[in-house]
């Protein structure tokens, strides 16, 4: 038997959240006793990049039906070559509209935002994030399979050297529910739900002439630019920037908050980052209550200060 793992590819190329699951998918397999089976649908990347975290076999499903995106196709294609009780998925956008679709062709249980290694595997029970991050769970499993979504940056990448093989399954799949109409993409920027650091900014910033000293802040950590929903709402910065409830969930180690009060809404998509910092001249603002470290003062002055004695450390 074995353990599976859906690794995830964008446009064919994998991503860090599928060398995290396959990473995930390892450790379980250790404590069952079974190998890793990962599965691809259309990638381009070497499957040498699995093999890499621990997938001891790929199944590489090639249809050019699924080409465009579908949560009720994928599903069926994963349906069809996954034979095993159970199957990780990284807890991305897309991943997590799989994950649900399949659990309910399979008659498996679901556990989403699992944070650690299961601390059982029969029955199956692990950690997982709830209530929008603001707390946790051990979560049971009571069907015969199970379906575990891993959160993102919370299991981290770990290298564990597979020989592996190569299984290519061409299917059919009908993808009549789907139709895109126009496809846009951001480049060259870091993908907001994977990065490991990220600054963020909210209204305190004035306006979006001032969003100058917030990137190159980004630029000079390596991190991902984000912002609060009013932010995006006016037109600032663009939607897929925004992170809260209603916008993306990160989990980033170092979430950096600039000018942003903390409305729960907000503090609903970042509460699962490993260390937030805040920054803002109002020492009310309610951000500060769930920070790790605060600055009181003014953006203005810090951010530009901060990033030049980042560059002198780096130069150094």
């Amino acid at each position: 038997m074995a353990v599976f793992v859906y690794a995830e590819n964008i446009n064919g190329i994998y991503k860090k959240a599928a060398f995290e699951a396959v990473s995930y998918a390892k450790a379980i397999a250790a404590k069952t006793g079974d190998s890793v089976t990962a599965i691809s649908i259309n990638p381009t990347d070497s499957s040498d990049l699995l093999y890499k975290y621990g997938a001891d076999k790929v199944i590489n499903v090639k249809d050019a039906g699924l080409k465009n995106f579908s949560s009720k196709a994928y599903a069926e294609a994963i349906a069809q070559v996954f034979d095993g009780n159970i199957i990780v998925f990284p807890h991305t956008t897309d991943a997590s509209s799989v994950a649900p679709m399949l659990a309910i062709q399979k008659n498996y249980s679901l556990i989403t935002n699992a944070i650690e290694v299961p601390e059982s595997t029969s029955p199956f029970q692990v950690k997982r994030r709830a209530f929008s991050g603001k707390g946790f769970m051990h979560a049971k499993a009571d069907a015969v399979g199970v379906i575990v979504t891993v959160s993102q940056n919370a299991y981290g990448i770990k290298e564990n050297q597979a020989s592996g093989s190569e299984e290519v399954k061409e299917l059919s799949i009908a993808n009549e529910d789907t139709k895109v109409i126009n496809h846009e993409q951001s480049s060259g920027k870091l993908d907001l739900k994977e990065a490991e650091v990220v600054v963020s900014a909210g209204r305190g910033l004035k306006g979006p002439e001032n969003w100058g000293m917030i990137e190159d802040l980004a630029n000079v950590l390596g991190a991902a630019t984000a912002c609060s929903k009013p932010v995006s709402d006016i037109g600032w910065r663009p939607h897929t920037e925004h992170v809260g409830q209603t916008g993306k969930a990160i989990s980033p180690n170092l979430y950096i908050a600039v000018g942003i009060s903390g409305a729960i809404q907000h503090l609903a998509g970042v509460n699962s980052s490993k260390t937030i910092v805040v920054i803002n001249n109002d020492a009310e603002a309610p951000f500060f209550k769930s920070a790790d470290y605060g600055v009181v003062g003014d953006a203005f002055q810090i951010i530009p200060a901060l990033t030049e004695k980042i560059k002198a450390l780096k130069g150094a």
